[in-house]
């Protein structure tokens, strides 16, 4: 028996909890689906090759750009299998045009996305929202495909509303200077150069220090600005700390709960996520600062044929 996914609520099924409600929510989904995808894929068990299965993925939006997607298969009498479901958020505009590589999960057909974008100074681990594209692309032997671009966007069910930290306008105009110096030396230092490799390890022994002296007078987050980390054992789960540069609160039309869908600035990334408005504490507003707990999420932008 399949579990009630955690991130449901985010997208405003926070008293989704008996079995036959969510049953119908998939059925309703499956059939009156926002957006419909298709292929034919082979399919082997042990070393012998079956006959081709035909994935199906049918998303329901329940707000916008927010909603259910149902993933399954098709047998030879156009049954539909539900196999599992996921709640996503589509996110807006381009996050990352680093190459990205996909995965695929163990237990069921769907995929798992890298992405090593140095500003973040980790491996971005993120769960595939668009499958189909991929799998057609890959049973076509046309990957690795060029010129894509990823989109991020991230459910939380955990966050806190931040006053930001008071920065002039030099201040401001420091920071991208030293980002931007940054970036450069990790651009260099992934291709081998050990002068960057050694300042990048000198900067971060002088922060270290910094960090260590003043925290014994002032609170942490007075001194962190943003941060990304892993969290927890699930690979495509961060603890985060970003600034809002947007705002808005819209309703599930199904349960009338309230969701707010903010736009993150975080360790030089811009990406969205949604929290249901019961899950958040504090009011947010453009300039405060999120910090919570997502589920991280990518679309590939494929190019246009």
């Amino acid at each position: 028996m399949k579990s009630l996914h955690k991130y449901l609520r985010a997208i405003g099924f926070s008293k989704l909890c008996k079995r036959k409600d969510f049953e119908r929510l998939v059925k309703f989904c499956a059939q009156d689906a926002t957006e419909r995808a298709y292929t034919s894929k082979p399919s082997s068990f042990g070393n012998q090759t079956q006959e081709d299965v035909m994935l199906a993925v049918f998303c329901k939006d329940f707000a916008d750009g927010l909603g259910l997607s149902v993933c399954g298969e098709f047998d030879e009498n156009n049954n539909f299998s539900y196999d599992y479901c996921f709640p996503y958020l589509r996110g807006e505009g381009i996050t990352s045009y680093e190459d990205i590589t996909i995965e695929r999960h163990a237990e069921k057909e769907s995929y798992a996305g890298i992405c090593d974008d140095v500003k973040v100074g980790v491996s971005l681990i993120f769960y595939l929202q668009n499958m189909i594209p991929y799998v057609k692309a890959k049973n076509s032997n046309l990957l690795p495909v060029r010129g894509t671009s990823l989109t991020l966007s991230a459910l939380s069910c955990q966050g806190t509303i931040m006053m930001p930290i008071m920065k002039d306008e030099n201040a401001i105009k420091r920071i991208k200077k030293e980002s931007v110096s940054r970036n450069r030396l990790l651009e260099a230092a992934k291709k081998g150069d050990e002068e960057a490799i050694e300042s990048l390890t000198l900067d971060d022994m002088d922060m270290y220090t910094t960090i260590s002296k003043k925290i014994h007078q002032t609170d942490v987050f007075t001194i962190v600005d943003t941060c990304f980390m892993p969290y927890g054992v699930e690979c495509d789960q961060y603890s985060i700390l970003g600034e809002i540069l947007e705002c808005t609160l819209t309703e599930n039309y199904i349960t009338h709960e309230e969701i707010y869908k903010l736009t993150i600035f975080c360790n030089e990334l811009t990406f969205n996520v949604c929290i249901n408005k019961i899950d958040l504490f504090g009011e947010p507003q453009v300039g405060r600062r999120f910090k919570g707990i997502i589920w991280l999420q990518g679309f590939i932008n494929f190019p246009e044929e």
